[in-house]
């Protein structure tokens, strides 16, 4: 691994963390990688990004735990009558950009002890974290920036998805300094379209 891994993370659940990965694995042309698939294995993110992508050079990696119900990871997991272990999520081999996208938010567990923010840490990961505007996503940002700041894990982005609200924004850069990017609804959804934005931003 040549370049340090960029993980996905957002302030909750449904706030676009997986469009946002495939604008920046189509930006980067990365690879990409879900380690925890919770729900959805026959229309996967995975698969949902692969589709996006126009670039030959990214790659898809395998998740490392595919759960069979839509539920928080260590639900899920518990139903499938497994557990999961962060000692068996191992980076995979590349020396590409590699970009990994989380399941929900970075206080998720993934079993009795772990949470999302702890794979963050053991992957030795820099965030680009997914922000939405509502009442109380300014909260919700800022104690997700806060938490990241205590554990010691750099912020690269914090990208804003959907519709603007200019003054949360300002809000939230003003209390914490991250570079913001803002990432429109998108009418149509295809490879056009997202390699259409990515080769307009700036990152």
């Amino acid at each position: 691994m040549t370049k340090r891994p960029i993980f996905i993370t957002g302030i909750g659940t449904g706030v676009g963390k997986t469009i946002v990965s495939a604008i920046l694995v189509e930006k980067l042309k990365a690879d990409y990688w879900k380690p925890v698939q919770s729900g959805e294995l026959d229309n996967s993110d995975t698969m949902l990004v692969r589709s996006l992508i126009s670039n030959e050079q990214s790659l898809f990696h395998e998740e490392a735990y595919r759960l069979s119900q839509p539920l928080s990871p260590h639900q899920s997991a518990a139903l499938d009558g497994i557990r999961i272990d962060l000692d068996k999520i191992i980076l995979p081999n590349t020396e590409n950009q590699l970009i990994i996208e989380g399941a929900g938010g970075l206080m998720v567990p993934l079993n009795d002890k772990d949470l999302m923010i702890d794979l963050i840490k053991k992957l030795d990961a820099e965030v680009v974290l997914v922000s939405k505007n509502y009442l109380g996503s300014i909260n919700h940002t800022l104690l997700s920036a806060e938490i990241l700041k205590t554990r010691n894990i750099p912020i690269r982005r914090l990208i804003f998805c959907g519709e603007t609200n200019q003054s949360s924004e300002e809000v939230i850069f003003k209390q914490t300094g991250i570079p913001i990017i803002r990432i429109p609804f998108f009418n149509k959804l295809n490879k056009a379209s997202i390699k259409e934005f990515s080769d307009q931003l700036i990152y």
